[in-house]
């Protein structure tokens, strides 16, 4: 598959100074590290600001941004390169199991309910989901100096969260076993204008002191609560790999019989 893209497509703010570009790359590496896309991969990216990676790796990319006003500011930056919608990230106009790639990228930190957003990526993905978010913990400075590295304004009211918090909102919905994490910039701008190489001699999986923290894992689940009720009276195999609203549809079924 020939893939055409415009490297000018990757161009925004963020990358129009060094440590703007720098920050971006490393986001973009440890992305592209528990992601994995693939050519062709049907992908979601909740938040606007971020699917140009998946399009230079060939995906067909749809953006959902929570108000026109940001999907007009992303379509005035980025044109046509993509399909761009507004919606409710807590109510997602898509249907179940509707992408092979769902990512949701500094999105969670102004939400109202954070976890509402992470069981509608997962509803809505037949593959596996990604999660990128503020470390509250992260070593690279204040909330504020966060803030302003990841492009939130001033009077932007978020909020952050650290790797265990997320990781228990996403083991409330599907459990921990096949989680995957990292966390990438670790440092202090001023690090970065001085010895840069400093960045690349932590290990970025599993380090929970990043700026930015990012978990990877599979859709393809069962809720727990009702697993065993269901597997017991509708005889589904335990090794049968469904997505949750399918399971639940199936048992629909059965008792509309």
């Amino acid at each position: 598959m020939v893939c055409k893209w415009n490297k000018n497509d990757l161009q925004d703010e963020r990358t129009k100074t060094s440590l703007g570009d720098y920050i971006f790359s490393r986001q973009k590496e440890l992305i592209l590290e528990l992601v994995k896309p693939a050519s062709g991969e049907r992908m979601l990216e909740v938040g606007g600001r971020h699917w140009q990676i998946f399009r230079e790796k060939c995906c067909s990319v749809t953006g959902l941004v929570s108000s026109v006003k940001t999907l007009e500011s992303v379509r005035k930056q980025f044109g046509k390169s993509a399909d761009l919608y507004a919606g409710d990230v807590e109510d997602m106009p898509f249907s179940d199991d509707e992408f092979d790639i769902v990512a949701v990228i500094n999105t969670l930190e102004t939400a109202r309910n954070p976890q509402k957003v992470i069981a509608e990526a997962i509803r809505v993905c037949r593959g596996r989901v990604f999660l990128g978010f503020i470390n509250k913990y992260s070593l690279a400075g204040t909330q504020k100096r966060l803030k302003e590295i990841f492009g939130f304004s001033s009077i932007d009211k978020i909020n952050f969260f650290s790797v265990e918090e997320i990781k228990k909102m996403i083991g409330n919905l599907v459990g921990r076993e096949y989680l995957k994490w990292g966390s990438v910039i670790y440092f202090p701008a001023i690090v970065y204008g001085v010895f840069s190489e400093l960045e690349e001699l932590v290990p970025y999986m599993r380090n929970p002191l990043g700026a930015f923290a990012g978990f990877a894992f599979p859709a393809k689940y069962t809720y727990r609560t009702v697993q065993s009720p269901v597997t017991t009276t509708y005889k589904l195999k335990d090794d049968n790999q469904v997505t949750a609203p399918e399971a639940v549809r199936g048992m629909l079924r059965e008792v509309d019989r």
